[in-house]
């Protein structure tokens, strides 16, 4: 068995042309070099005939890609391999196409979402072929879906619900609108007689292992399913992982075969924070094919048995209920082919610093590359996998409904294999938008999507990967009787805050499970000022305004800042004061949400990465640069988390311990002034149990101030957790101004600089933007209170030492915003 790629790596020579549609003058019967696997705009930019699709308002000037109908061309050279099979494979086509091989048509796909395969022995002819694969214009072939489907609600100004296509692709409050068409992935010959090893579903289950055990009696049942070539006779298919082997006769009358192998004794995969994560090499043969991929022994639950609170919702690895800390994912770039695998890891890594335990990827992107749920295998990230619903409704006829099925028997097949992933869930907002969103009375008697999420998906993970918990929808209240966006019950989206109301009302919610809650924050300055290019740059700017997707988003910024945070009175304000307004209120919600514990037991935030330079909900902007947010997200997922919150009219210090030992030490609270005298102390034992929490009511006398504009409270752990509580928003603290309250001294190193702050009054939210002295800097920290008398070293890698180091906006803190 053989594979040829008929790719432009492959040394083919492929060609792209524009055939139909409002083509421009210059492109008109003219083709250019195309790069396959590759999208039609990264062609179109190598041959200069478009600008960057991210830069100022191109956007809206190339909208006319999405609506043109595109050629992909090339010519190849067989030969008789002596095999009883030629089969093309394309294991990604964007979108509607048609295949053609020597001048007949070879099929029509119309789905993004699932690979294809052809026999096409019969088709080649010794010598030059030629192959063309032609893609209807994905604008237009939505709008013709849309009108054999009938139109159905859906968020965005494109019919993306009518195909099968990545929804986001035509753009979204966080996207850039840029309809894509392009050969995806690989492209090629497969030559092979005899047997074909199809696909493969190594399902794991652990047998005779107690809860929170390292080690347990690994299973592994291989189903393995066939195709035949040829007049093969019986093939012998053997499975091995773990050093052991299983073995069974296959005949050609037999499509699929069912291998068990009992691993004995292994050491079990768990989440980051809960263990470790060994994972085993499995292979697979029948005949001369071959099968490879990894596995981890674990098993997987879902706890929304009814309690006296409602319904929770408690994932569990190994019988040890998992306290969520995690973050949504979207697509990493709208033109797919430029993700790679190091792109992958530097996300999920971001993650993972942030102490994340958890992935959403969310139903409105793609099922994403093995290469991304690789790296989650082995740093232990836990992946929640959407089918590919979103924000929409959803026909249950054909065309859809084949495709529909399609797709989702491909993608749970391919993906059973992961340790890391451990739900399905049908869908994103759709069953809330279908009570809630006037989506009733426009759908009438139609179908919308209710059959896929309640019947088709269930059936089919029940069927193909009854290892895994699956859930109709998020939110989802588990219990007919409850809407959908119940706080009591299952899983709750949180949008109220962002959109009408202060961050301070996320303390109104007590959700069970928060799977999506966020607040919004421009990128690094350098990422958005290179491509917003307004003069004077300004929020409300044209451009700015193409690189902001939420209705009224900066608006709502504004807004946003309300008492926390005086008005800017410069861009350069306004930038620094959004982003930490954005790192306030998510670290507001997620500490809130955590103090509920265990009523509580996790919180997803919206979201974790970016596509294109936007100002959205992300904590790590598209190039990489992670925004004051992240580092608030580092703190409030640290495994053990001290924070202030209101109780019984008063203030308690809340410590909650989601880590394997206990935590016992003592805590000083103390009340002190804005130049570090100390006026009262107050101590407060902890002695809490793994996975547990503690709240301590805090005498009077630390929380009577006497000078509320002049005092603050902290709480000080012995492994450098913290909490701070002040008794007046930013606006009226007494902070000051930086140049009397810091210095800042600076030490070249290898690969960088260190620079050092001491402070002589308190300063309060520090950051070094340092993408301002070099694109390519990073810093090991952010968001860092100081305390009088009081220093901390920062770590910058990509930029040399410089004199520039001190002064706003390099160096950012609440004291520039209101005493500055």
């Amino acid at each position: 068995m053989t594979f040829r790629p008929l790719t432009t790596d492959g040394g083919l020579a492929w060609t792209l042309a524009a055939t139909n549609g409002p083509i421009p003058t210059e492109l008109s019967g003219r083709t250019v070099p195309a790069t396959v696997p590759g999208e039609v705009q990264l062609d179109l930019m190598a041959a200069d005939l478009i600008g960057d699709p991210f830069d100022g308002d191109n956007e809206k000037a190339q909208e006319w890609i999405g609506c043109t109908d595109w050629r992909y061309r090339t010519t190849f050279s067989w030969a008789p391999t002596g095999h009883d099979r030629e089969d093309l494979v394309a294991d990604g086509l964007d979108t509607a196409a048609t295949i053609t091989l020597n001048g007949t048509v070879v099929a029509t796909t119309a789905n993004q979402h699932r690979s294809y395969r052809f026999d096409v022995t019969s088709l080649l002819v010794e010598g030059e072929n030629e192959i063309l694969v032609d893609f209807r214009a994905p604008v237009e072939f939505a709008r013709e879906q849309e009108a054999i489907l009938g139109a159905l609600p859906t968020v965005m100004h494109h019919p993306f619900n009518a195909v099968r296509k990545t929804a986001s692709n035509f753009g979204w409050d966080w996207g850039i609108d840029v309809a894509s068409s392009g050969i995806l992935r690989r492209i090629g010959l497969e030559s092979w007689s005899g047997v074909r090893i199809a696909a493969v579903r190594p399902l794991v289950d652990v047998a005779g292992s107690v809860a929170g055990s390292s080690t347990g009696t690994g299973v592994l049942t291989a189903h393995v399913d066939l195709e035949w070539a040829g007049a093969p006779g019986s093939a012998d298919v053997e499975v091995v992982v773990a050093g052991v082997a299983s073995r069974i006769a296959a005949s050609p009358t037999q499509s699929s075969v069912e291998l068990r192998v009992d691993a004995g004794e292994v050491p079990l995969w768990y989440p980051r924070g809960y263990g470790s994560q060994p994972l085993h090499d499995v292979t697979v043969t029948a005949g001369d094919a071959r099968w490879e991929g990894r596995v981890g022994f674990r098993t997987v639950g879902l706890d929304t048995t009814p309690d006296e609170h409602g319904t929770p919702f408690t994932i569990s690895i190994n019988g040890v209920a998992v306290y969520a800390k995690g973050a949504n994912w979207i697509p990493g770039d709208p033109f797919l082919t430029r993700m790679t695998p190091e792109r992958y890891r530097a996300s999920v890594v971001d993650a993972v610093e942030a102490g994340m335990n958890i992935l959403r990827i969310w139903g409105g992107g793609i099922y994403e590359s093995d290469a991304f749920y690789d790296v989650c295998d082995e740093l232990g990230v836990l992946v929640w996998q959407d089918f590919l619903f979103a924000c929409a409704a959803y026909s249950e006829e054909d065309p859809l409904r084949s495709e529909v099925e399609a797709e989702a028997r491909e993608n749970v097949v391919r993906l059973s294999r992961h340790a890391s992933l451990v739900m399905w869930n049908g869908c994103n907002e759709n069953i809330w938008g279908y009570l809630e969103w006037d989506w009733r009375r426009r759908i009438g008697d139609r179908t919308w999507g209710e059959g896929y999420y309640t019947e088709l998906l269930p059936a089919i993970v029940a069927e193909l990967d009854p290892t895994r918990p699956y859930s109709p929808g998020s939110p989802f209240s588990f219990t007919r009787w409850a809407h959908p966006n119940d706080e009591r019950h299952g899983t709750m989206h949180i949008w109220t805050v962002w959109n009408d109301l202060d961050y301070e009302a996320y303390r109104s919610y007590r959700p069970r499970f928060a799977s999506e809650f966020g607040f919004q924050g421009p990128p690094a300055w350098t990422t958005l000022t290179d491509v917003v290019h307004d003069d004077p740059i300004d929020p409300y700017g044209h451009e700015m305004l193409v690189h902001q997707k939420a209705f009224e988003g900066n608006a709502k910024l504004e807004r946003g800042l309300g008492a926390h945070l005086p008005r800017w009175r410069s861009i350069d304000e306004w930038h620094w004061s959004t982003q930490l307004n954005q790192a306030r209120a998510v670290a507001l919600g997620i500490e809130h949400f955590r103090s509920l514990y265990p009523l509580n037991t996790g919180s997803i935030v919206w979201q974790l990465n970016d596509e294109w330079p936007v100002i959205s909900w992300a904590a790590v902007d598209v190039h990489g640069h992670r925004k004051p947010l992240w580092f608030a997200l580092r703190k409030v997922y640290a495994d053990r988390l001290l924070t202030f919150q209101p109780r019984a009219g008063s203030l308690a210090l809340v410590a909650h311990n989601d880590h394997a030992e206990g935590w016992m030490e003592t805590i000083t609270v103390s009340r002190r002034r804005l130049d570090g005298t100390v006026l009262s102390e107050h101590a407060v034992p902890l002695d809490i149990a793994a996975r547990g929490i503690a709240t301590t009511a805090l005498p009077a006398e630390v929380l009577r101030s006497g000078d509320e504009r002049g005092e603050y409270l902290v709480a000080h752990g012995s492994d450098g957790s913290s909490a701070f509580h002040y008794f007046v928003e930013d606006t009226s603290l007494a902070l000051a101004v930086p140049a009397d309250a810091l210095s800042v001294s600076t030490e070249a190193v290898e690969g960088g600089v260190r620079v050092t702050v001491t402070v002589h009054s308190l300063v309060k939210d520090l950051v070094l933007q340092v993408d301002r002295v070099d694109r390519s800097a990073r810093v090991d920290d952010g968001l860092v209170t100081i305390e009088a008398g009081g220093s901390h070293t920062f770590t910058v890698t990509g930029a040399g030492d410089t004199s520039s180091w001190a002064g706003f906006p390099l160096l950012s803190s609440v004291n520039d915003l209101v005493a500055g």
